[in-house]
């Protein structure tokens, strides 16, 4: 059924993708769609980006139905084809352009304010991988290389701290020692994905919990989006970037390192979210490692922020002199913090996951 257009504003709060909402007139019934314009200059292939998203969410979608889930349309995105079929259109300046419905009554949180959201939005991407799981067919193309391989991240500071090229590396010697002391720690996921302790699944590797509408009423979680980093990866990236994200006590680029933390009853909750949908499929050994994954992946993104300061700041945008490396700094301080939390941490984990309800361990 063909409808007419009425109006259409920008939406949202992504510094990547240009993202409208637009009205239409649909048999005098007012419905939404978001049009979203394909950043090309950062994902360099934008048809491979959504063959992986179209599969993805069309393979939920029909788990979904096979269910009988009553929001089925709800808790996926649905890529709606140009007239060619193809999942996108591109216009004639060459930019890729995609659509999705509009999800009604949810919204994302830029900042998670209560447990419950932390818990619900959890629970979502646990939901989200599930339903991926048995994705068949092809591997899906990886949209970014490498993303979350840590030890390459290493091998990339370390070949910064070499080259120095703007004469940094005497500004930030106990950041080197600390992010080189903890080669281990980057090799260890990467070194069981290589061994099939770990299998390779679909994730969605960009877990910000903004990530994830909640119910405008009930703060369930409702559906999963910002699909363009979908890709293989481990469970592990995804849950450890929920913590990364989720569970500090100040703002990531935070100067007074004394006030770092990290919230042990945000990491609870984030936890039994997730474990209540993912326990179904994970093995032992990914449960094992869910606590530590929170540190790996601030270790990664905090050597991520050294390497950009290193480089002269060219990757990631900086407001003032320095701010790569007081990121850098205030992750490495929460990488500590969860050093001396890991055991309670991983106490909480053995709780959510009781044996009960571990399905798939081997």
């Amino acid at each position: 059924m063909r409808a007419d257009f009425v109006d259409a504003q920008p939406y949202g709060s992504g510094h990547i993708n240009d993202t409208y909402c637009a009205w239409y007139d649909q048999a005098g019934i007012r419905i939404r769609y978001i049009h979203q314009r394909i950043n090309h200059h950062i994902f360099k292939d934008p048809a491979s980006l959504m063959e992986n998203i179209e599969r993805v969410t069309a393979h939920s979608l029909a788990r979904l139905l096979d269910q009988d889930h009553p929001e089925a349309r709800r808790r996926t995105l649905t890529v709606l084809p140009g007239l060619d079929g193809k999942p996108y259109v591109i216009d004639r300046e060459g930019n890729f352009w995609r659509t999705y419905p509009f999800i009604e009554r949810a919204r994302g949180y830029d900042e998670i304010r209560t447990n419950l959201q932390a818990e619900q939005a959890a629970k979502s991407f646990g939901e989200f991988q599930k339903l991926a799981a048995d994705l068949g067919g092809n591997r899906l193309n990886e949209t970014i290389p490498n993303f979350h391989h840590t030890p390459k991240r290493l091998q990339a500071l370390q070949e910064a701290i070499a080259s120095d090229s703007f004469g940094r590396a005497r500004n930030c010697q106990p950041e080197i020692e600390f992010a080189l002391s903890r080669a281990t720690d980057c090799r260890k996921v990467t070194d069981l994905i290589a061994a099939g302790v770990i299998p390779e699944r679909v994730t969605h590797n960009d877990t910000k919990l903004n990530n994830v509408l909640l119910d405008d009423v009930t703060s369930e979680g409702v559906c999963v989006i910002d699909l363009d980093t979908t890709m293989p990866g481990s469970v592990l990236y995804d849950f450890g970037d929920m913590v990364r994200t989720a569970t500090p006590t100040t703002r990531e680029d935070e100067t007074d390192l004394s006030l770092i933390n990290i919230r042990l009853d945000r990491f609870d909750a984030l936890v039994r979210g997730y474990v209540d949908s993912a326990a179904s499929f994970l093995n032992r050994a990914e449960i094992d490692h869910l606590a530590f994954s929170g540190k790996l992946l601030t270790l990664e993104c905090g050597i991520r922020f050294l390497t950009d300061y290193l480089q002269g700041d060219t990757y990631f945008k900086t407001k003032r002199p320095g701010h790569n490396l007081d990121r850098c700094r205030s992750q490495f301080a929460m990488v500590k913090a969860i050093e001396e939390n890991l055991e309670r941490m991983e106490e909480m984990v053995q709780v959510a996951a009781g044996s009960d309800k571990i399905v798939a361990a081997a």
